[in-house]
């Protein structure tokens, strides 16, 4: 969310040489980060032990609850909510400090040609074509200890409470000594379920410090998001039923309308669940693709889930899973902040196969990595649908804009495109937020880059082939061979090859590229090219109240969102205080439980704009058909091999590659994803380099 301005005026060419001192600096930051990390996670495991349970926790209770005003809640906030903000402000720190080495790392790769960068086994893809889409092994390996932790957490609370079990305790809950174990196994499922809730909101948290620290962004993270989400509304739903047949077996049914003031509400739990069923509902694969707006409205029920979950359990337990969900409000709220402007739309252009690029001015200072994605909402179309498109510019080659394109694949890209139709069109309103992505690709470690895509999935490949030609035309760098499968359905869509090269591409060299294009149409047998080098361009009118995409939080936008994160957490703190000092404890001074009613949040968060370029497109709107025989075009087209009524053959193009690092890209339908994604796990493609993509239209 937050990419990193330029600083000053120097040449980002030749960046800043590293001293010993940012060095040591850097990895003392990334050491200590780490070190807190592993200490969370071995928390974590320790949780359900008695040995944690029943000498730690009391005795970090005590002395949270006697020394500060926090109550109970404070050894939680000690515990799990610090460390885990400290390590998301030192990693943006530690981010800030390596900002400016992305360039000089990439000038490094292509100068050291002999050095390059092979193939890493725990990168490449051991599942394929399960319930799981494409893991790689080190995916794999922290999805099973994640599965191992959930087992060995309810196997060890099981284990100790049923040893603990005495007829008594029976006799205060109602039930027998085998219903009592119902009992308690509803109780430890909650348990379980709270630890993959604590990581649900972390990879969907966009401008999160932390999925950059460790190499990750939202978009590649959110089949992780998928994963916790199932697992913890299945966890979740059988712990209801357990704490439901129970309360039938025993004739205590009345207990599921009780809402007690203090401990646990039966009522907000049962919203809870009733809104994440709602919502968990819609996510399945086929529900998503058929009914997209359903799936996104619905999603809002988390809301509700969040809010009557905090009733249920109460603020003290909620603390445990709060880090990942307050980081995601933060982001939440400064992303809000982003959208409340339109933004300033200079020209689009209309291609034969029912697809737009949209080209906004944006500010020379926001930088943005190869693959990136923002989320618009038009609303001439809809005031609350938000659509992730991918980047197809590169921020380096175009400085003052950044385009999308719009593929018409549903209702909403439908409508988008009809607004282009031969009438003209003055102003259109358009809000972002965005850009997210990596920081940085090193495409540059390979000899040879093979990007294969199916249909509106070539939009990707779109910016990283801009990229190479900014750094082989103005860096005189030397690029990896470029090899760049494309297969559409008909002819037509040939036309989406023409946004390779952006609009101002007369002072374009491209004899330096080493690039190839084989596209395939895949349902027409006829010869025809007809659609190449088509297009109309639309020019909007500018408007006063229109904004180029800057920067939300300005230049050094690490640093300010680990002072907004620092300085909000500390207003939480406060209002924590002051509530349970003044509020909770006056109302229940002899329980050791607390009101379920929670702290909204207070905190207020500055808004920083990045500097306005004073680029502005023309005041007239124009519509013309363009037939263009460039030199960049017409070089564009002597590299590219059309076939007709033929896919492509893969195992021949990968297995073909006899360079010794190789990278693979693929993005487009499921089975061709899957089909590359095999091929490169193979045995004798040892050479073969998969990346995985995520891509949004």
């Amino acid at each position: 969310m937050f990419e990193m301005a330029s600083h000053g005026s120097r040449d980002p060419g030749q960046p800043r040489p590293a001293s010993p001192a940012l060095v040591l600096l850097r990895t003392a930051i990334w050491g200590l980060s780490v070190t807190i990390c592993l200490g969370i996670a071995m928390l974590w495991i320790l949780m359900p032990t008695n040995t944690y349970r029943k000498r730690w926790l009391p005795s970090i209770r005590r002395k949270a609850g006697t020394s500060t005003f926090f109550g109970i809640q404070g050894s939680n906030l000690l515990m799990f909510m610090f460390p885990l903000l400290f390590v998301t402000c030192l990693s943006c720190i530690y981010l800030h400090l390596s900002s400016g080495r992305a360039e000089k790392t990439r000038k490094e790769s292509s100068e050291k040609k002999g050095a390059r960068k092979y193939p890493k086994p725990l990168k490449r893809p051991v599942l394929v074509n399960g319930p799981l889409g494409i893991v790689t092994a080190t995916e794999l390996a922290f999805l099973v200890m994640f599965v191992v932790l959930l087992i060995w957490s309810l196997s060890m609370y099981l284990r100790n409470s049923f040893a603990a079990i005495t007829p008594q305790q029976a006799a205060e809950l109602g039930g027998t000594k085998n219903e009592t174990k119902l009992w308690l196994a509803g109780l430890y499922l909650g348990l379980v379920g709270n630890i993959g809730l604590a990581f649900l909101f972390f990879p969907v948290t966009r401008g999160s410090s932390l999925l950059a620290f460790f190499g990750l962004t939202s978009e590649s993270s959110i089949k992780y998001h998928i994963w916790l989400g199932h697992m913890v509304m299945a966890i979740f739903t059988v712990h209801g039923l357990c704490y439901i047949v129970f309360w039938i077996i025993t004739h205590q049914i009345s207990k599921t309308m009780e809402w007690a003031n203090t401990g646990i509400s039966n009522v907000a739990g049962e919203i809870a669940l009733v809104a994440g069923l709602g919502l968990w509902s819609t996510t399945f694969p086929r529900v998503r693709r058929k009914m997209f707006e359903l799936f996104f409205y619905a999603h809002h029920l988390y809301i509700l889930f969040m809010l009557f979950f905090v009733l249920h359990v109460g603020i003290s337990y909620a603390c445990i899973m709060l880090p990942g969900f307050y980081l995601f409000l933060v982001d939440r709220y400064l992303r809000f902040l982003q959208s409340r402007s339109s933004a300033r739309l200079v020209s689009a252009r209309v291609l034969p196969c029912d697809a737009v690029e949209l080209n906004f001015a944006k500010a020379p200072g926001l930088k943005y990595g190869p693959m990136s994605m923002m989320l618009v909402k038009l609303p001439a179309i809809s005031k609350l649908e938000w659509h992730p498109f991918t980047i197809s510019s590169d921020s380096s080659l175009e400085q003052d804009q950044l385009s999308i394109v719009v593929k018409k694949e549903g209702s909403w890209s439908g409508k988008l495109c009809e607004m282009f139709s031969p009438s003209s069109i003055g102003r259109l309103e358009v809000a972002v937020e965005g850009p997210y992505g990596p920081a940085s690709t090193d495409f540059l470690q390979h000899e040879k880059l093979v990007m294969v895509s199916g249909g509106s999935g070539i939009t990707p490949f779109i910016s990283i082939i801009r990229g190479f030609i900014h750094m082989s035309a103005v860096h005189n760098t030397s690029t990896p061979q470029l090899i760049l499968v494309c297969s559409f359905k008909n002819s037509r869509d040939l036309s989406m090859l023409d946004l390779l090269l952006p609009m101002a591409n007369s002072q374009i060299d491209l004899s330096n590229l080493r690039l190839k294009i084989e596209a395939y149409v895949t349902r027409e047998i006829v010869s025809s090219a007809e659609h190449l080098g088509k297009y109309r361009t639309v020019c909007f009118s500018p408007n006063q109240s229109d904004e180029p995409l800057s920067p939300v939080l300005g230049p050094n936008s690490w640093l300010w969102l680990g002072a907004i994160i620092s300085a909000s957490f500390a207003m939480f703190l406060v209002i924590i205080g002051i509530l349970t000092r003044y509020y909770i404890y006056p109302v229940d001074h002899n329980k050791n439980k607390f009101s379920t009613s929670s702290a909204k949040e207070a905190s207020q968060i500055k808004h920083l704009e990045g500097s306005t370029p004073s680029y502005s497109p023309g005041s007239r709107v124009s519509s013309m058909e363009r037939e263009l025989e460039s030199r960049p075009h017409q070089l564009l087209a002597d590299v590219t091999n059309l076939n007709f009524g033929e896919r492509p053959d893969l195992m021949r193009i990968l297995l073909g590659c006899k360079e010794s690092s190789v990278g693979v890209l693929v993005c487009g339908p499921k089975k061709m994803r899957h089909e590359v994604a095999a091929l490169c796990s193979l045995g004798q493609a040892s050479n073969l380099h998969f990346e995985t993509i995520s891509f949004s239209w």
